[in-house]
C-alpha cells in the first residue's frame, strides 16, 4: 500500500467513526483526499469519497436498526425523496454555480449551533411531534430538502437531518441519528450513480477505503448506542462548531 493511499485510508476510518454519530465526516475525509492527491480532478475524488462513505454509512445503518426501532414506514418513502432530491441538486449543479451558499452556509450552521446550545433539553428525549401520513409528509419533505442540497453543494447535510428530525419530528438525537443514516445512503447512492455514469471514481482507492470507513462506522455507530443521546447531542455540536469553522474558512478567507 503506498503512503498515500495508507493515509487516505487512515482518514476514511476517522471519517466514518464520526458520520456514524452526526454526519460530517466529509470535513475530515474530502480535505485528506485534496491533500493527498492535489493533481487529481475534483469530480473524480469527491466520487471517491462518496465509492468509500456510502458503505460506511449502510453499514452503521444496519448496526442501528438492530437496536433502535425505525419508523421504516415513514423512512422508506422519505429516503425515496431525499434520493430524488438529490439527484434534482446535482443535475442543477450543472447549470449554476452553486457558490452563493458558500456565504450562507456558516450563518445557517450558526443558527441551527446557537439554536441548539439555547435549548438545552432538544433531543433529549423521544416525544415524535406526528405519526402516521403526518410523520410520513414532514420527513419527506425533510428528505427532498437536505437531498437536494446534499447533491447541489453537501457539506454538513448529515447533520441537517438530525437537526430537522429532532426539530421537526420530535425525535431525541439518537434516533435522529439512526433515522437519518437511511437518508443519508439514500443521497449517497445517488451521488455514487452520477459520479460512477461519468467515470470519476477511482474505485481500488474507494474500496479500501470503504473497508476502513465501515470499521469506523461500526465503532461509532456502537458508541452512539452505548452512550446514547445525550453522548449524540455532544458529538452533534462539537461537529457543527467544527462545519462552521471549515466553511468559514472557505467561504471568506481563502
Amino acid at each position: 500500500m503506498s503512503l498515500e493511499l495508507a493515509f487516505a485510508t487512515v482518514a476514511s476510518l476517522f471519517a466514518g467513526l464520526i458520520d456514524s454519530i452526526v454526519g460530517g465526516g466529509g470535513l475530515i475525509l474530502v480535505p485528506a483526499l485534496f491533500a493527498t492527491f492535489p493533481s487529481a480532478p475534483p469530480a473524480t475524488l469527491l466520487g471517491t469519497n462518496k465509492c468509500a462513505g456510502v458503505w460506511g454509512t449502510a453499514m452503521a445503518t444496519a448496526r442501528f436498526a438492530r437496536r433502535v426501532r425505525m419508523p421504516w414506514r415513514t423512512l422508506v418513502p422519505a429516503a425515496g425523496a431525499a434520493l430524488l432530491g438529490s439527484f434534482a441538486g446535482a443535475w442543477l449543479v450543472t447549470a449554476i454555480d452553486p457558490g452563493f451558499l458558500r456565504r450562507l452556509l456558516p450563518l445557517v450552521l450558526l443558527a441551527v449551533l446557537i439554536y441548539t446550545l439555547v435549548n438545552k433539553t432538544l433531543g433529549n428525549e423521544h416525544a415524535p411531534l406526528h405519526s402516521g401520513r403526518t410523520q410520513t409528509l414532514v420527513a419527506c419533505a425533510i428528505g427532498a430538502a437536505v437531498g437536494w442540497y446534499d447533491g447541489f453543494f453537501g457539506p454538513g447535510a448529515g447533520s441537517f437531518f438530525i437537526f430537522l428530525f429532532v426539530r421537526f419530528l420530535g425525535f431525541d438525537f439518537l434516533n435522529a441519528a439512526a433515522s437519518a443514516k437511511v437518508l443519508n445512503v439514500a443521497t449517497n447512492l445517488a451521488a455514487l450513480t452520477l459520479f460512477a455514469i461519468k467515470g470519476h471514481i477511482w474505485w481500488q482507492v474507494g474500496l479500501t477505503m470503504a473497508i476502513a470507513n465501515v470499521i469506523g462506522s461500526l465503532f461509532g455507530a456502537h458508541l452512539a448506542l452505548k452512550h446514547g443521546a445525550g453522548f449524540v447531542r455532544i458529538v452533534f455540536v462539537v461537529v457543527v462548531a467544527a462545519l462552521i469553522v471549515k466553511t468559514s474558512y472557505d467561504a471568506f478567507l481563502r
